[in-house]
């Protein structure tokens, strides 16, 4: 089958795309719930890289050869779609970085909230997305800490190791920024808010908020939290989450700033699991490497039923249109060229400049992974030639 070519030109013994024609069908006549995006993630997953989807035709005009390229779904979920986009982002992001430290921050939320979140996921994604941001802003406009407006990437994540709901907010955050004169302000080469604070702040606005949405019955509720509609309920589960300690962290300091925007890109088009990670594959069972569970130990294998795989990973596609990197602060969509440019002219020089910017994909082929697709792989003559896309087949 197609899918098995893909395996050998990702250089990979075993596959994501493989468990999924394996057992997606047994999933889903299984009764597996599947939202209509999880189930068109989980249908381009299993057509990425085959026939099905077409496939662009080139010729070399020396020896006649010709070579099939066949065509990426260009899901945002699939595995191998992202090394591009990853790649093009990093580089937008390189022209966006200012002369100061940077940090990683982590906010995650307490496991308790599991149910309420997954029966919420847009309401309450956006809401982590919000909280987070405003907690940050909020105390770096604090003159005791920053006292100025940095730029803040968040990028969510929502699983674990072992592909658990483990829903959590990334966050790289300037160690500089605009004060309200509109002058520089920087911090020194260590974060700058007590984690204590921030916790504090983050815990209070979050779970105001939710209480918010909770009075104003923007709430759905599935049979796994179904007793909080009952208001006795709610009042007893929100005291046990203020009572739980919320614990954000610093996860990295950057001393040299160029490599946060590189750090980070391992971030921001990561998929739960990637196929470097799946260590065997066969008809019933998946078996894949993860991290220790406490930091210095060894990695270790988690080996499941390729149905509860599947249910596991289509836990973490997002809802249609949800924007899982959000821009905040001195880099928010509306004033970020405005900011960059006073910044830069205050810092004296723009630091890092785009790559790729205009490149076609022939080009960010050859200038990133040093591949020439006009290289005949028959005679060696550059003479390969597109000769069109060849569209899906019929069979």
């Amino acid at each position: 089958m197609d899918y098995r070519k893909v395996q050998q030109f990702l250089g990979t013994s075993f596959h994501i795309q493989d468990i999924f024609h394996y057992s997606y069908d047994a999933y889903s006549q299984n009764g597996g719930f599947q939202s209509a995006e999880q189930r068109k993630a989980a249908i381009d997953i299993m057509n990425c890289k085959t026939a099905k989807l077409g496939f662009n035709l080139s010729q070399c005009s020396d020896c006649g050869y010709q070579k099939i390229h066949y065509c990426s779904c260009r899901n945002r979920n699939c595995p191998n779609c992202q090394a591009v986009n990853t790649e093009l982002w990093i580089d937008q992001r390189r022209a966006e970085v200012i002369d100061a430290p940077y940090f990683h921050v982590v906010f995650t939320l307490p496991h308790e909230l599991n149910p309420l979140l997954y029966s919420n996921q847009s309401l309450l994604y956006g809401l982590l997305h919000q909280c987070t941001s405003r907690t940050l802003l909020e105390l770096c406009a604090d003159k005791k800490y920053l006292g100025a407006t940095p730029g803040i990437i968040q990028v969510l994540h929502t699983w674990n190791q072992e592909l658990g709901y483990h829903v959590h907010m990334h966050c790289i955050v300037s160690g500089g920024g605009l004060t309200p004169d509109r002058q520089i302000r920087k911090s020194k080469e260590k974060f700058f808010i007590p984690v204590y604070v921030l916790r504090d702040k983050f815990k209070g606005k979050f779970l105001d908020s939710l209480n918010a949405l909770y009075t104003q019955e923007k709430l759905v509720f599935s049979d796994s939290c179904g007793k909080l509609r009952n208001s006795y309920e709610w009042k007893e589960f929100k005291s046990s989450l203020y009572d739980k300690d919320w614990c954000p962290y610093i996860k990295e300091t950057f001393n040299g700033f160029g490599n946060a925007i590189e750090y980070l890109g391992r971030y921001t088009h990561k998929i739960a699991i990637s196929n470097s990670r799946i260590l065997s594959v066969t008809e019933t069972e998946t078996t894949f490497s993860a991290r220790g569970k406490k930091p210095g130990e060894p990695k270790r294998t988690v080996t499941l039923s390729n149905t509860e795989f599947i249910r596991r990973l289509l836990m973490h596609i997002l809802p249609s249109g949800f924007q899982k990197i959000r821009y905040y602060g001195f880099l928010n969509n509306r004033s970020k060229s405005k900011n960059l440019k006073l910044i830069f002219k205050l810092q004296g020089h723009q630091r890092f400049h785009s790559l790729y910017t205009g490149m076609t994909m022939p080009e960010l082929l050859e200038k990133i992974w040093k591949t020439n697709p006009n290289v005949c792989p028959a005679c060696g003559c550059i003479r390969m030639q597109y000769l069109g896309k060849v569209h899906a087949c019929s069979q």
